[in-house]
């Protein structure tokens, strides 16, 4: 049996299997696949009518819910195939998933330190030990962080940070336990698997060992962050030595076998090309259909400040709203599409709820990494703010949860809230 055949075995396309169901392994080929972009890229060169009459064929395939190719998403990354065109077709998948509302959260950053050992070239964020840049947040700092959050009504803090070298695993999870302990209706989504892999390097245990470890801890999701270009010929280039492809997506699908749900992400607009994107979806993809563990996918656009990188051009709100509404269509299993208001700017993210994304993130107190990288965005918006730009793109505001169940507030005090149903189960239409 072909790990194709396999995958249709385990989850037809489209179907998503139950996060904690234990599937089989698959082989590690899933992994590390390359896949030929060859073909699409001498597609590259047609004349308009044939151009065209690809485009059709595609329009096809997705008007009656048939997946989509490798040869489709690169096709569909061709400057010559109108925007607007691929904008439609990924709006039309949206609709069909989500109705017409768009989510947001109210939520908080939290990143206990910035000193790293590893020197990714993307990023801004990160520092050496003895920089004066550098820092670890202290047991108070970290509590008053979620004191503000609670006062803020917040349902989720988002923690990531650097791996630092003079910190041991305890440290990392203790935080965990503290917050849980002392604000246990927050919602903790923390570690990407980058950082879960270092944890395996320190405490000489199994990747399922950490992760049900930072679950008893308090843990309740993880982002999807650390996934960057899962291509080779990319990621070697931008982050050699921290958490490879194979990695990263054995983390993951350890995380979702023990019932933890995921985010996942894509850094494009530096050295990449559509074929790696493409590539990069689709392993995705594969995943998504043997465990249906992700629950949101989020493009993420490359700011070039301040990095090794700061030669490039950060990439366009065209190339922006081409990639997430690529990202709708190639990503048939995954429900949700978010447009990062922080990364793409209010007005690009506005536009995208209607290429194909149907969720703006949140609030988003105490946000470091992307402005460290020259995002000019605010560095929070209010609960007002992101519903007045999702009213002005014409959508319907949902407040949600980390994992997507509808949260009601009270009239009286906006801090005591309750998460309700299922957002899927409430908005989704045939």
């Amino acid at each position: 049996m072909t790990v194709n055949q396999m995958i249709r075995c385990l989850a037809p396309a489209g179907m998503a299997r139950p996060v904690g169901m234990v599937v089989p392994r698959v082989p590690d080929t899933i992994f590390f696949a390359r896949f030929n972009p060859s073909p699409t890229k001498r597609e590259t060169n047609m004349n308009k009518t044939d151009r065209d009459a690809r485009f059709r064929q595609i329009r096809d395939k997705v008007e009656s819910g048939q997946r989509l190719s490798m040869d489709d998403g690169i096709f569909l990354y061709d400057p010559e195939v109108p925007l607007q065109d691929v904008g439609q077709l990924a709006n039309l998948v949206r609709e069909r998933k989500n109705g017409n509302v768009a989510f947001y959260n109210i939520n908080t950053h939290l990143n206990p330190t910035n000193v790293c050992v590893y020197r990714c070239r993307f990023c801004a964020f990160r520092s050496d030990l003895r920089d004066p840049k550098g820092y670890a947040m202290s047991d108070e700092q970290i509590l008053q962080r979620g004191r503000e959050a609670t006062e803020n009504g917040c349902t989720e803090m988002h923690i990531v940070g650097g791996l630092h070298h003079q910190k041991p695993y305890e440290w990392y999870r203790d935080l965990i336990a503290l917050l849980k302990d002392n604000f246990p209706k927050i919602h903790l989504k923390a570690w990407t698997a980058v950082e879960i892999n270092w944890f395996e390097f320190q405490t000489k245990k199994s990747k399922q060992w950490v992760l049900d470890d930072m679950r008893s801890a308090g843990l309740g999701s993880m982002p999807g962050g650390g996934a960057e270009i899962f291509h080779p010929e990319v990621r070697d280039q931008l982050c050699e030595h921290k958490a490879n492809t194979h990695e990263w997506l054995q983390i993951h699908q350890a995380a979702h076998e023990l019932g933890i749900r995921t985010n996942c992400t894509m850094l494009y607009g530096h050295v990449e090309q559509a074929y790696h994107r493409i590539d990069h979806l689709m392993r995705l993809r594969e995943l998504q259909d043997i465990t249906g563990g992700f629950q949101v996918f989020i493009p993420l656009a490359f700011h070039p400040d301040n990095t090794k990188l700061d030669n490039l051009k950060k990439p366009s709100a065209l190339m922006d709203l081409r990639t997430v509404a690529i990202s709708r269509l190639m990503l048939d299993n995954v429900q949700h599409i978010k447009a990062y208001w922080i990364m793409l700017g209010i007005p690009t993210a506005q536009t995208a709820l209607a290429y194909g994304a149907d969720d703006i993130d949140g609030t988003v107190r105490h946000e470091l990494i992307y402005h460290d990288a020259g995002a000019t965005t605010p560095q929070c918006l209010s609960v007002d703010d992101i519903r007045g730009l999702i009213i002005e793109a014409g959508r319907e505001p949902v407040e949600r949860d980390t994992v997507y169940h509808r949260v009601h507030r009270s009239e009286t005090d906006f801090r005591d809230w309750h998460s309700g149903q299922p957002v899927d189960d409430a908005v989704a239409v045939s």
